[in-house]
């Protein structure tokens, strides 16, 4: 069976150890130990790790880069994430039944972004660096037909392109339709199957957006993928659809929410990468009205040589509902471009200018319809 999902992990710190294995974390490649290679673990099916990424922002406007939220705060070195990991992967190739599971735990600015409501959300009121646990479930392979595996606890969506881990995105900023459009976590069930090579299924019951049980039914998650034969091209459809805990006329009411993410993409040479993504989601609102949010992403990325690639991001997003962007309806334009550059196997830098435009003042506290960002990042793989 193909596996689709193929995340980039990856990094950081002297160019002296650039002739280290290409997977190789910096404590493995200074010292010739990894825990994962001992006896123990090699055993027990896990595997453990640490990522460490920091970076800067800065501004023309030099007093914030909000509504572009995690990198928002401008002229300050900050931690971003400081994210440990523990998993043990599932056997989805066998024949036998298997158990494994994954945690993770955050540290940084990003973790308050992450934080699920009747979760991690009530164990930290810091304002800026904060704590979050946004994986904690077990997974399990049934090998029924071509295989059933079960996601069972609290993990990472399934929707659209862009993640919450610093590792897994090409980019520095994110894009408005991964911070506004989409839920981040879930808590639930999800169950996937693999139909043949080309085609796979999804689907399960979740606790709704970034939400473990508090005010809440529970909504569907789940779609499709097809791969190419050649995995040249693939498309993602992914729906959630339930209801939502909202903040209406002083009261909590439980209202739907609906929306898709559309991602295809297609390698046009073994360097050369595209990508197009579509989200459109709906709110119901107490008087029976209706909000709505969309947009469009795409993206290019070509790979230079081994170790440095350039990409090019292009986005409009839709909220003139104001049903995503807080007190900031409008339409939005945002264009990226970046590189990526991998100085040894554990250390890659990502610089980034972006320019944001919009059809109201929503940039420097209202008082601008534009703004142009210069920010880098440092990513550390130990």
């Amino acid at each position: 069976m193909n596996k689709k999902l193929i995340l980039s992990s990856a990094i950081l710190s002297i160019s002296m150890q650039a002739s280290a294995a290409d997977d190789m974390g910096m404590i493995e490649s200074l010292s010739d130990f990894s825990i994962n290679d001992t006896s123990f673990m090699k055993k027990s099916g896990f595997t453990t790790g640490l990522w460490a990424s920091a970076g800067v922002t800065g501004n023309s406007n030099g007093k914030t880069n909000a509504p572009v939220l995690f990198n928002d705060k401008v002229n300050s070195f900050d931690l971003d994430q400081l994210n440990f990991y523990i998993e043990r992967a599932v056997n989805t190739e066998g024949d036998k039944w298997d158990i494994g599971g994954r945690m993770d735990f955050m540290y940084g600015r990003d973790a308050n972004n992450t934080q699920a409501s009747g979760w991690d959300g009530d164990w930290s009121d810091a304002a800026e660096y904060d704590i979050a646990m946004p994986q904690l479930y077990v997974e399990v392979f049934a090998p029924i037909g071509n295989g059933i595996t079960a996601k069972l606890g609290h993990f990472y969506t399934t929707i659209g392109n862009e993640v919450v881990t610093s590792p897994d995105n090409f980019f520095y900023s994110h894009a408005y339709t991964m911070l506004y459009a989409e839920p981040f976590t879930h808590t639930g069930a999800l169950f996937s199957y693999d139909i043949n090579d080309n085609f796979s299924v999804n689907g399960g019951l979740v606790a709704g957006w970034d939400n473990v049980g508090e005010d809440t039914a529970w909504n569907f998650l789940g779609g499709g993928s097809w791969t190419s034969d050649s995995q040249a091209s693939s498309v993602t459809v992914q729906l959630i659809s339930g209801e939502t805990p909202t903040e209406q006329a002083g009261n909590t009411v439980l209202d739907n929410t609906t929306m898709y993410s559309i991602v295809a993409t297609h390698d046009f040479t073994d360097n050369l990468h595209y990508l197009i993504q579509h989200d459109f989601g709906t709110h119901k609102n107490i008087d029976g009205s209706q909000d709505r949010w969309y947009g469009i992403n795409q993206y290019i990325t070509f790979d230079m040589t081994d170790k440095l690639s350039i990409g090019l991001r292009a986005e409009w997003f839709n909220d003139v509902d104001n049903a995503r962007v807080s007190n900031m309806g409008a339409n939005y334009l945002a264009a990226s471009v970046g590189l990526n550059y991998s100085v040894t196997s554990w250390f890659k830098v990502r610089p980034e200018v972006r320019y944001d435009w919009a059809d109201e003042d929503v940039f420097n506290s209202g008082n601008d319809h534009d703004q142009i960002a210069i920010a880098m990042d440092m990513i550390v793989t130990f």
